[in-house]
């Protein structure tokens, strides 16, 4: 690559990020999928499958990389791994959807067999019988999704469609998000902070993923980044002094 390695953030973004030495499969999958441009996905899980060992390279400079391998204890202690933005992603909201059984499943069906990939997917609570359904696509991807979704707000007796193509989806990616509590609530209090509104949130076991308006990614980003201490280099122990012998 034309970075060293894996780093804890996109360096050209957060000038303060720094090379991880490990990092676990599924984090490089999370991460892959969440934007970070190093590795393809499909590259790591054929790797994950087969139990080889990758490691991310520098193409200019012969130093040591970042090892993608199986997780083990040890990565647990770093909290979060990495964090990712993805500004290639654009919301769809289907607004007064009747909240009825099997309305969901019709979107959503529609969407698979036009082979569209859907991120997010948020709910809201229903009032007076209706709800509102947001979910998240692709940007390069509105207009498919608009071909096929259009056609059932009539069906479905939905009240419209929106389409939203400033968004963008920021992620944060650890494997010690598994055994660490808290971790949520500090991600969302720094934002609150930073005045950055959440349009979205999904998570799993070891992500939490927001969406928030495209021009604030970056910003929200290094403000993460600085918050969790990710660009501070684990800190050595100064080795004790050795007394000297008195002379006789």
């Amino acid at each position: 690559k034309d970075v060293d390695g894996v780093f804890t953030a996109n360096p050209r973004v957060v000038p303060s990020a720094r090379k991880l030495d490990e990092i676990a499969y599924e984090e490089m999958l999370e991460l892959a999928s969440c934007g970070a441009e190093v590795l393809q996905s499909r590259a790591v899980e054929f790797a994950k499958n087969y139990g080889v060992v990758l490691e991310v390279l520098s193409s200019f400079e012969v130093k040591p990389g970042t090892l993608v391998r199986e997780e083990d204890a040890k990565m647990e202690q770093m909290i979060i791994r990495g964090i990712a933005a993805d500004k290639n992603q654009a919301k769809a909201t289907l607004l007064g959807v009747p909240d009825t059984p099997g309305v969901a499943a019709r979107i959503f069906k529609s969407l698979a067999a036009a082979n569209l990939n859907v991120d997010m997917i948020v709910q809201n609570v229903s009032a007076a019988g209706v709800t509102d359904v947001s979910f998240t696509v692709a940007k390069d991807d509105i207009n498919k999704t608009k071909r096929v979704i259009e056609p059932l707000v009539k069906d479905i007796r939905a009240a419209g469609l929106n389409f939203d193509g400033d968004i963008a989806k920021v992620s944060l990616v650890g494997v010690g998000m598994k055994s660490h509590s808290g971790v949520a609530y500090k991600m969302f209090d720094v934002l609150a902070a930073n005045k950055i509104n959440i349009e979205m949130i999904s998570t799993s076991e070891i992500k939490i993923s927001v969406a928030i308006r495209a021009q604030e990614a970056d910003r929200a980003v290094r403000a993460l980044h600085d918050a969790f201490g990710m660009g501070q280099a684990a800190r050595k122990r100064p080795a004790p002094a050795r007394k000297k012998s008195a002379k006789k």
